[in-house]
């Protein structure tokens, strides 16, 4: 039998990985001179990107 692990692993991973994409994205669009880099804006889109991820993958 398999068990769908902890929950709380599943977050920490959803987190960091949407972390390190977000930073990337909100570099790349500050390097295109769309978008000023700050790390309240890499804070805000991962936290948009983990949440989206939540609701889709693991609810």
């Amino acid at each position: 039998m398999a068990t769908d692990g902890d929950i709380r692993v599943l977050v920490a991973i959803d987190l960091v990985l949407s972390a390190i994409f977000s930073t990337l994205v909100v570099w790349g669009l500050s390097f295109v001179g769309s978008l000023t880099f700050s790390w309240v804006t890499v804070g805000l889109a991962t936290l948009l990107l983990a949440l989206v991820t939540y609701l889709a993958v693991l609810r």
